[in-house]
């Protein structure tokens, strides 16, 4: 492969490590040949801790990269741009000035409630393919071939309007690479087989790796959602039509989903937690 690059995981809900923090939240360090890039920032400024004790200075990040307008997700940018004062920030403008809600164990405000006001100039929107230097492109979704999660249905927003459900039309897809594709899923709120169908529209061709949360949640007695065949036709799906992608998901993949996808993908299918490295 000729696009060499490495990945950090920074922030999630797992940690096998007791020297480093974890929450409910997504932050990874992609450093590329050129560049470091931050794919989100967490719930918090604790993925800057976690790098301080890996080892990794915050102060050399070149871009940010944000997803979706969660906190989850955009919840550490403010702290971020506090240390570190060159990096752009890629996001859509849909993230900002929308208000974004949960209704799952009670209704609460899931936004990133954050003013980028005196960041602006630092700031770069995103509407539509936008291609950057050392092989960066990113878009939204736009093919809705396949279902969207059903957890979808427990997320809303505002946009002025009042509550209506969350479309997502704040979400982005990260892809690096030209022969081989690397792409960062975010949370996949638009559907983790149709950003699939999308990268194949933008890109050509299949991802190498795909890297990034699924929202395909657990069921619980309270709340159910994907049921055992659709995870299966899912499985399938990427076995069949993917062949020789390699998946890493964590954060909003459910435990016993991911051992249900495992045990139809077996290699092709890795967990990550805070603090997995791998290089490519």
């Amino acid at each position: 492969m000729n696009n060499k690059y490495n990945i950090v995981v920074l922030s999630d809900n797992r940690s096998v490590d007791e020297s480093l923090e974890s929450e409910h939240g997504l932050c990874v360090l992609l450093k590329t040949g050129k560049h470091r890039i931050l794919l989100d920032t967490g719930a918090s400024g604790l993925f800057i801790r976690n790098a301080q004790r890996l080892g990794i200075d915050i102060k050399e990040i070149d871009y940010v990269f944000i997803s979706h307008g969660h906190n989850d997700h955009i919840g550490g940018l403010v702290p971020f741009l506090e240390i570190n004062t060159k990096a752009k920030i890629l996001l859509s403008k849909k993230a900002l000035n929308q208000h974004f809600f949960s209704n799952r164990n009670g209704m609460k405000d899931i936004g990133g409630g954050i003013d980028l006001g005196k960041y602006k100039e630092r700031c770069l929107f995103i509407e539509g393919k936008t291609h950057l230097e050392d092989n960066i492109c990113i878009f939204p979704c736009s093919t809705p071939s396949f279902s969207r999660p059903k957890a979808n249905h427990t997320l809303f927003k505002d946009s002025g309007n009042g509550l209506e459900p969350d479309d997502f039309d704040h979400e982005l897809v990260f892809c690096y690479g030209v022969e081989d594709l690397f792409v960062y899923t975010g949370c996949a709120h638009q559907g983790l087989l149709n950003i699939l169908d999308s990268v194949r529209q933008v890109a050509g061709k299949a991802p190498e790796v795909v890297f990034g949360g699924f929202h395909l949640l657990d069921n619980r007695v309270e709340q159910v959602f994907e049921t055992e065949s659709e995870i299966f036709r899912i499985g399938e799906c990427l076995k069949n039509g993917y062949p020789k992608t390699l998946f890493l998901t964590g954060h909003c993949t459910g435990t016993h989903t991911f051992e249900r996808l495992k045990h139809q993908l077996d290699q092709q299918i890795e967990l990550f937690y805070t603090g997995f490295s791998t290089q490519f």
